[in-house]
């Protein structure tokens, strides 16, 4: 049974889900404010992103009806340019992975018959440049869980990511002041730059993987030291949510913080590195407070990026369908749109024309509680990773999902690991 954070969770998804449902249904992504959607593949992109998610929270019936639209719906043959990266590690893994949770053949067929439909129409329309465009983390990432999920037989894809850590441990690894924080920085021509993007979180989780899976003991050292760092990256910002990158004070002043930010960098799009990492280092530890650390980071979510549903506005504005709120509560009240006296139904009116769909949006600051300027835009990857990841992080059964069992792809798609042939 679910326990009361898990459950949590769920309302969390479900208030998304309903924002997506209503309003961007088959679309790729929500825009919770205005109430529309946005699209990148025209492939119902969130859709496919969560249906994994939805199995493991245990939401049949939402399940289901994805389920409808997948097999009525769901055609690859589109005139679009599409980022072959992405549209494999979120359409093609969403679809295999529905498939290995449920059993379900049609996520297969549909997966088998989709990636050449991503490439290109026809031979005759294969005019112009193909992009492949991969981030070097999920490279990283990928040497790793490729040995794991291939039964550790393919020696060279380790010595890769051996190599690679060892250069990150020689070359990118500094403390911060005055927490001494350890981060993992840039090169940039030769020069060392303490910048530290939110996607570099994914690496504690990496790390402790690979020492569960009998790699040298200081990589879990590591593990840890960077997850308190991702960690402050949230507690240091006023609103509890981390900027997008990360700037770190390396000398003796008076700084009270460790984290600096840039004006241009303190948005918060909803990622889900930071929880994956508490997710593993949860499990392979079982300190809690991995799990205590996610429940701040759910609760700053809900606070300052959910988009709450229309409410009714009371008898003094009976043609009215609703007023306008944002947030969950505990501390987002200066975000809120002025409702007007109850006798001024005209400014409830007027906020009506934008009553915002329910879903969470990515913000523009994290640094400012008050006005943290929500950018109307809900990611696929908010529902198929940070939500499925908590969930996970919450949970008390090693099995589910076992690390042991499954890998999870760069979009937190679970896959079996091969068995020895």
């Amino acid at each position: 049974s679910q326990n009361e954070r898990q459950k949590a969770v769920v309302d969390a998804f479900l208030h998304a889900w309903a924002g997506y449902r209503k309003f961007a249904w088959g679309h790729d992504e929500l825009k919770p404010l205005t109430r529309s959607f946005s699209e990148w593949f025209g492939l119902g992109l969130t859709l496919i992103d969560a249906l994994d998610t939805m199995w493991i929270l245990g939401l049949k019936k939402e399940f289901q009806e994805a389920r409808k639209w997948v097999s009525r719906k769901l055609r690859f043959q589109k005139d679009v340019d599409v980022n072959l990266f992405e549209s494999t590690i979120r359409i093609l893994g969403g679809l295999l992975s529905a498939f290995h949770l449920s059993g379900d053949v049609l996520f297969l067929t549909k997966a088998w018959r989709g990636p050449p439909a991503l490439l290109w129409l026809s031979a005759t329309g294969c005019v112009g440049a193909l992009g492949f465009v991969i981030r070097a983390d999920s490279y990283y990432e990928y040497l790793l869980k490729q040995w794991i999920q291939g039964g550790k037989k393919e020696s060279q894809l380790l010595e890769d990511y051996l190599e690679a850590v060892d250069g990150i441990r020689k070359h990118l690894l500094a403390k911060s002041e005055p927490r001494k924080l350890t981060f993992v920085g840039e090169l940039n021509h030769g020069r060392f730059s303490a910048k530290m993007d939110h996607l570099v979180c994914f690496l504690p989780g990496t790390l402790a993987l690979g020492a569960h899976h009998g790699l040298p003991a200081e990589h879990m050292e590591l593990a840890q030291a960077l997850m308190d760092t991702c960690y402050q990256m949230y507690r240091q910002m006023e609103t509890g949510l981390s900027p997008e990158i990360a700037h770190f004070n390396l000398h003796h002043t008076k700084a009270v913080k460790d984290v600096q930010v840039k004006a241009a960098d303190r948005h918060n799009l909803l990622r889900p590195e930071t929880v994956e990492s508490l997710f593993y280092l949860y499990r392979l530890t079982g300190d809690r407070k991995y799990q205590d650390w996610g429940w701040e980071i759910l609760h700053s979510f809900n606070t300052y990026t959910r988009v709450s549903p229309p409410v009714s506005p009371g008898p003094q504005c009976p043609a009215l369908g609703g007023r306008v709120f944002w947030g969950g509560g505990g501390g987002a009240s200066g975000w809120q749109p002025s409702r007007g006296p109850s006798q001024h139904c005209d400014a409830v009116a007027s906020a009506l024309e934008q009553v915002p769909s329910g879903g969470y949006s990515s913000i523009s600051n994290v640094q400012d509680p008050r006005h943290p300027q929500p950018r109307d835009k809900m990611e696929s990857f908010f529902l198929g990773e940070t939500l499925k990841y908590l969930y996970l992080l919450f949970s008390d059964d090693p099995d589910l999902l076992s690390l042991d069992t499954y890998v999870f792809n760069t979009e937190a798609h679970p896959l079996p690991i091969w068995a020895p042939s």
